[in-house]
């Protein structure tokens, strides 16, 4: 096993089940399959609107996954209950309004302090490990340590933006925060945008990076490659 972990984020499978009745794909049996492919984690994002994952999804993913479930989301009243019924591994708490297309904004930890500080004091004291969304700013860090996050998740959408033309300088931010987490003793994950041709580069150049969560780009090269295929890519990019 590689030292980074892969979480593939099945939202698309969901989606793509939700464009048709039924349970084709069978959203279940696709959780189990990417852990049996290698996959050390399965990540969910469910929303308001039910767009993808289903909040009954939930408690039917918890009971199947066998290496670690993370439920990622904006920290409603809604989402809150579903999260401290259901238990999984790590709970990254992400602030996206209910009509976003996708998570493209952190958190501001220095400034949602107060907020932050009692979601995750419930989320501790229900044994769930907490990450917090952030974009790559080491005050942004360090405003998680204060709050009591195990975890930060660094935004990468603008590192794939620039990687192509300016890989070093795109990759520099994440490379502090790397070092500054390593320093204060809060754990690094990194998502969005993420791909095979980015993602040995950002592994390489980020010191402590535990997990990465991945799921358009892998569900889309799936397409090509399948799913198993896939995954072992992804998987060697990370070794």
């Amino acid at each position: 096993m590689s030292g980074t972990r892969l979480s593939v984020n099945i939202n698309k499978v969901a989606l793509l089940r939700n464009s048709r009745k039924g349970e084709f794909p069978d959203l279940i049996r696709v959780a189990r399959d990417c852990e049996a492919f290698g996959a050390e984690g399965i990540t969910v994002h469910p929303r308001p609107d039910e767009r993808h994952i289903r909040f009954s999804d939930i408690p039917r993913l918890k009971e199947v996954v066998r290496t670690e479930f993370n439920i990622e989301g904006n920290p409603t009243e809604q989402f809150m209950e579903l999260v401290l019924k259901n238990k999984p591994d790590q709970c990254t708490l992400v602030p996206d309004p209910p009509d976003v297309l996708t998570s493209d904004t952190g958190y501001d930890t220095i400034a949602e302090r107060s907020f932050l500080t009692e979601v995750v004091s419930a989320l501790k004291a229900a044994n769930i490990r907490v990450s917090i969304f952030i974009d790559p700013d080491p005050k942004q860090v360090e405003g998680a340590r204060v709050i009591g996050a195990d975890r930060v998740e660094l935004y990468t959408g603008d590192y794939a933006f620039k990687y192509r033309q300016d890989p070093i300088s795109a990759v520099q931010s994440h490379t502090e925060c790397g070092k500054l987490a390593e320093e204060i003793g809060i754990g690094l994950n990194a998502g969005h945008d993420l791909n095979l041709d980015n993602l040995d580069y950002y592994r390489a150049s980020v010191p402590g990076l535990l997990e990465v969560s991945i799921g358009h780009a892998l569900i889309a090269d799936a397409l090509y490659y399948g799913l198993q295929t896939t995954i072992q890519l992804y998987q060697y990019r990370l070794r």
